[in-house]
C-alpha cells in the first residue's frame, strides 16, 4: 500500500509528540529514568487520545540502550527494530479477538522465557475489557507476579468492566479528552510536514468534531485534504464534515430565543440543502444551546469551559442576556431527546423540525413551566403580533386621576379591563407565576386553569372535565389568587372560577356578587360552595 494514512504516519515516536498529555508523559518519562519500571499499566481514556500510542513508546523506552531523558533514543539497533514491529518481544495483543481461557494461557506459557534481544518483554494488550471472566482469571496470577522481564501494558476504553482484583493489580493512568487548541497545534505541524495549508476556522472545525480525539481529528484531516488540492477553507470543512458553523447557530438560537418558528425552520431548510445531517444538527444545536446557558453561570471561566476565543465567549453572554433560562433547558432537552431518537427514525428531518417548533411554542408543551409562557407572551406583544386593549372607561371606572388638596394625583380605585378571550395578557401571567412561586404545591395544578377573560375587574377561569378536583382546591385559596392578581393589575382584581363551555351570560350580577361576598364575610370561603 503506498498511501498511509496520517494517523498512523504521524504517530507519534517519543513521549514528548504525546500531545495533551502531560501528568501521564511525565510520570512515565521519570520511572523509565529513574529505572522504575513497573511490571503492569493500566491506561484509561476515550478513543483516539494517546493510549496505545503511548504504550508503543514506552516499550521502546525501558528497552532503549541510550534512553533520552525517559525518551527513547530512536537511533540504536533496538529502536529501530522496535520501530519496524519486527522483534517478537513486544507483542500486541487484541483481547476482542482473544478472549478465550485458552489464549491467555497460551501467553502465560510464552512469558516464561526471557527475551531474545531486548531487555523488557512487552505485552500490550488492547481493549482489554473485552476479555472473558475466565481469561481475567487465568490472567490474575501471572499479572500480580510475572517473570522480573515481563511488562504488561492493558489499555481499554471502559475500565468499569474490568474485575476489581486486575485494577488493584497495575499502575492506572488516566488519558483525558485532547483540548481544540492542542489539535490544531498538532494539525499544522502534520500540515506543515506534508506541504499543505489549511484555515485556522476549519482547523477549528475540525478539531470540535473531533470530540477530543486526535486519531479522529487527523481521519478528518485526511478526507478535508483529498477533497482539494488546495488550502483547506472554513466552508470545505463545513460542507465534508456536514455542520454548520457558529456565526450559522447564533443566528439560529437567536430564532429560537425570539420564538421565531418560520425563522428556525428556514434555517433548517437552508442546511438540508446544503448537504447537513439532522442529527449533527440537533447536536450542533443542542452545544450552542449549552453554551448560551452556561454563559450566566460561568462568568470568566466560560471561554475555557467552551473551548472558544475570548469574542465567542462574549457572544454567549450577549445572547444569553435575551434568553429564558427554563426556555434554554427545555430546547436543549428537546434537541438532544430527538437526536438520539434519530437512529431509528426514516424521517429524521421531520423529527428535528418538530423539535424546533416545540422549542418555539412553550403554550403548547406540558413541561414549560409559567415563566417561560409569560416571556413568550411579552415577547409577541412587543413584536406587534398580540394586541392587548387598553383599559375601558365605564361607569365604574374612574378613568381620569381624582385631584387632591396639595396638587397631587391619585389613581382611581378600579379600572374595567378588557382583553381577547382566549389571549391572558401579561399581568395575568405574572399574577399567576407569583402565586406559584409563593404556594409550590398547587402549582401544577394551575397547568388546569385555563384563562377565559377579563371584565370589569372579574377575572374569570374555566376548569376542563379533568380539572373539577383541581377547582375545589384552588377555591381553597382564591384570596390568595386574587390579592396576586391585584398586585399584577395595579388594582382590586376578583377571580371567577367556572366549568369548561359554561357562558359568559351566567356569570353573577353586580347584586349577586355583592350578597355573595357578604356571605364570605361571615361564613368564610372555604364554608361555601358556588355552583352554576
Amino acid at each position: 500500500m503506498s498511501y498511509q494514512a496520517l494517523y498512523r504516519a504521524w504517530r507519534p515516536r517519543s513521549f514528548s509528540e504525546i500531545c495533551d498529555q502531560d501528568a501521564v508523559v511525565r510520570t512515565l518519562k521519570r520511572q523509565v529514568e529513574t529505572d522504575r519500571i513497573a511490571h503492569a499499566y493500566l491506561f484509561c481514556g476515550t478513543r483516539g487520545t494517546g493510549k496505545t500510542t503511548a504504550a508503543k513508546v514506552l516499550s521502546r523506552a525501558v528497552n532503549c540502550l541510550h534512553p533520552v531523558n525517559g525518551d527513547p533514543c530512536g537511533e540504536c539497533e533496538i529502536c529501530r527494530t522496535l520501530e519496524q514491529e519486527t522483534c517478537m518481544d513486544v507483542q500486541e495483543i487484541d483481547a476482542a479477538s482473544n478472549t478465550s481461557v485458552d489464549d491467555i494461557r497460551e501467553l502465560r506459557d510464552k512469558i516464561q522465557y526471557p527475551p531474545t534481544m531486548c531487555r523488557y518483554k512487552v505485552y500490550i494488550i488492547d481493549e482489554v475489557h473485552m476479555l472473558s471472566t475466565g481469561a481475567f482469571n487465568a490472567l490474575l496470577k501471572t499479572l500480580e507476579e510475572p517473570p522480573r522481564h515481563a511488562v504488561f501494558i492493558l489499555a481499554t476504553t471502559e475500565p468499569q468492566k474490568l474485575p476489581a482484583t486486575i485494577l488493584s493489580r497495575c499502575q492506572r493512568f488516566d488519558f483525558h479528552r485532547i483540548r481544540v487548541e492542542a489539535i490544531v497545534s498538532r494539525l499544522n505541524v502534520v500540515l506543515n510536514g506534508i506541504g499543505r495549508s489549511a484555515e485556522l476556522e476549519a482547523l477549528n472545525e475540525i478539531a470540535r468534531a473531533a470530540e477530543g480525539a486526535m486519531r479522529d481529528a487527523l481521519s478528518l484531516l485526511d478526507v478535508c485534504l483529498s477533497f482539494t488540492e488546495g488550502a483547506v477553507t472554513a466552508q470545505l470543512a463545513r460542507d465534508v464534515l456536514g455542520t454548520t458553523g457558529r456565526d450559522f447557530m447564533f443566528e439560529f438560537a437567536d430564532a429560537l430565543i425570539a420564538y421565531d418558528a418560520s425563522a428556525a425552520l428556514g434555517m433548517i431548510d437552508d442546511a438540508m440543502r446544503r448537504g447537513g445531517d439532522p442529527r449533527v444538527f440537533s447536536l450542533d444545536a443542542a452545544n450552542h444551546l449549552r453554551g448560551v446557558l452556561l454563559a450566566e453561570a460561568a462568568g470568566a471561566q466560560l471561554d475555557r469551559i467552551l473551548e472558544v476565543t475570548p469574542e465567542d465567549a462574549q457572544r454567549f453572554r450577549e445572547q444569553a442576556r435575551h434568553a429564558c433560562r427554563s426556555q434554554l433547558m427545555r430546547a436543549m432537552e428537546l434537541f438532544l431527546r430527538v437526536e438520539s431518537e434519530m437512529k431509528w427514525a426514516t424521517q429524521p428531518r421531520t423529527m428535528l423540525e418538530l423539535a424546533a417548533v416545540r422549542a418555539c411554542q412553550p403554550e403548547a408543551e406540558e413541561d414549560s413551566d409559567l415563566r417561560e409562557r409569560l416571556d413568550r407572551m411579552e415577547k409577541r406583544i412587543e413584536s406587534g403580533s398580540i394586541a392587548v386593549a387598553a383599559p375601558a372607561a365605564g361607569p365604574d371606572a374612574a378613568a381620569a386621576p381624582v385631584q387632591q388638596a396639595g396638587g397631587g394625583k391619585k389613581p382611581a380605585p378600579a379600572a374595567k379591563i378588557s382583553a381577547p378571550a382566549a389571549v391572558p395578557p401579561p399581568e395575568y401571567l405574572a399574577g399567576i407565576e407569583k402565586f406559584a412561586a409563593e404556594n409550590s404545591n398547587v402549582r401544577r395544578m394551575l397547568e388546569k386553569m385555563q384563562f377565559a377573560g377579563i371584565e370589569d375587574g372579574v377575572v374569570t377561569v374555566a376548569f376542563g372535565k379533568d380539572g373539577i378536583m383541581v377547582r375545589r382546591v384552588l377555591e381553597a385559596k382564591q384570596g390568595l389568587i386574587e390579592a396576586a392578581l391585584s398586585d399584577a393589575f395595579g388594582a382590586p382584581m376578583r377571580l371567577r372560577m367556572v366549568n369548561e363551555g359554561q357562558t359568559a351570560a351566567a356569570k353573577p350580577t353586580a347584586d349577586a356578587r355583592r350578597v355573595i361576598e357578604q356571605s364570605y364575610d361571615v361564613f368564610g370561603r372555604d364554608k361555601i360552595d358556588l355552583t352554576d
